[in-house]
């Protein structure tokens, strides 16, 4: 049964992914590795042009991440290592820490983790160069800070490198570092992009101590995903964030589990407001954009409360994702240094070191504090990922929508039990 539950996610995710044909305009060469070597398509709105880092599947692997790179960003440092007195492209630490109204040095006495496949031989020399830039305290395995470990939990016998995967590794534990800087951080390295493996590792996340467990990738949904649920996703006082996904509106797994908080993606921008920054439903077409929608096959949570979808609806809260107003990453593995990242792979690490800030959950679900404290929180109310009826589901209005829920980051208190 799980084989054929497979192969139909593996369908639906490849129409995801190559349903944004109409944007592209040339296709790249992306750097892979040995389980990534398809060259990748460009996409380009706006005068800005991105490549999906996980464009594609290895064989049986049934999820995808949800990384943008962004290929035409104009650097103002060095393209490797570190510029003094100079500040790489995309919004940074600061910059993130202000739109959403967070503190300046997070996460102490917290550990999150990053839940990936395969492995990015480079995560933590990247690491080091990233958060040396933007004055951020040092997170290494020496000092304890940083850990590595498949999803085993082994620190040598680490699964095989992929340059897509690895991208999505830099720009998770980029995100943990600018929000949450003096958190520690273990990155748990899935033996393939496989439910199960990606699953495995989450177990061996919290096994390691995590209260903070970020997963930034996704597939269709199946009738499987109730039993992945109580097998994966079941950790009563662990932070779960997932991304909504970005192939617009519809529902994807993990966001779709009740036992996660769903992040959704926005635009975030800069404006004269008393804020200093405005937010807007990420939405490139019809076909790209934040996720959300409502689970063909979860029940709803009793702290979820639209009238509009009998089961669980998508997404709890939202952060930037728009690989338009993408934010700073460094990697060199696949990558050639600095360089500016989008997806709502950016906005599930930045929700999980929001929590890591708020401190260690005390609900059973944490995504539940957000509704406990929505008045906590930045209203998103323009933009659309799509056409839906309810047409909450896919448009952003006063209060609760699919695509931002409801809304993004003011402070902790939404994030706090």
């Amino acid at each position: 049964m799980f084989n054929s539950l497979a192969s139909g996610r593996i369908r639906r995710l490849a129409v995801a992914l190559t349903g944004t044909a109409a944007l592209a305009t040339a296709t790249l060469a992306a750097a892979a590795g040995p389980a990534n070597a398809a060259p990748a398509t460009v996409y380009t709105k706006g005068g800005t042009s991105w490549i999906r880092s996980c464009a594609t599947l290895a064989a049986g692997d049934t999820m995808a991440c949800n990384a943008l790179k962004v290929t035409n960003a104009v650097q103002h440092v060095n393209a490797l290592g570190v510029t003094p007195d100079a500040t790489p492209s995309g919004f940074g630490p600061s910059d993130l820490r202000s739109a959403y109204n967070l503190p300046a040095n997070g996460g102490a006495g917290q550990t999150v983790a990053i839940v990936d496949a395969y492995n990015d031989p480079n995560a933590e020399s990247d690491l080091a160069v990233y958060r040396s830039q933007f004055g951020l305290p040092a997170c290494t395995t020496a000092n304890g800070c940083f850990k590595k470990v498949s999803q085993s939990g082994s620190t040598s016998k680490l699964p095989s490198s992929n340059s897509g995967w690895a991208g999505e590794i830099s720009l998770d534990l980029d995100m943990v570092s600018a929000i949450a800087p003096n958190a520690h951080i273990i990155l748990v390295e899935a033996n393939t992009a496989s439910m199960a493996n990606l699953g495995t590792a989450v177990n061996e996340a919290v096994k390691l101590g995590a209260k903070f467990v970020s997963n930034s990738y996704g597939g269709g949904e199946s009738s499987a995903d109730t039993s992945y649920d109580t097998t994966y996703f079941n950790h009563p006082g662990v932070a779960i964030t997932a991304s909504a996904g970005d192939s617009a509106y519809g529902a994807q797994y993990p966001a779709a589990s009740p036992y996660v908080t769903a992040v959704g993606g926005t635009a975030l921008k800069r404006d004269s407001s008393a804020r200093g920054w405005s937010e807007s439903v990420w939405s490139t077409s019809a076909s790209e954009g934040t996720g959300s929608g409502c689970s063909a096959y979860e029940a709803k949570p009793s702290w979820q409360t639209d009238s509009g979808c009998a089961k669980r609806t998508i997404a709890d809260v939202s952060a930037v994702a728009d690989p338009a107003t993408g934010v700073a990453v460094y990697q060199t593995y696949g990558g050639s240094g600095w360089a500016v990242y989008g997806g709502t792979s950016a906005s599930s690490p930045i929700i999980a070191g929001v929590y890591a800030d708020a401190g260690t959950p005390t609900a059973a679900v944490p995504a539940a504090d957000a509704y406990a404290h929505k008045s906590a929180l930045n209203d998103v109310t323009s933009g659309s990922n799509g056409s839906c009826s309810p047409s909450y589901l896919c448009t952003a209005g006063a209060g609760y929508d699919g695509p931002t829920g409801l809304g993004t980051p003011n402070g902790l208190a939404a994030f706090t039990g």
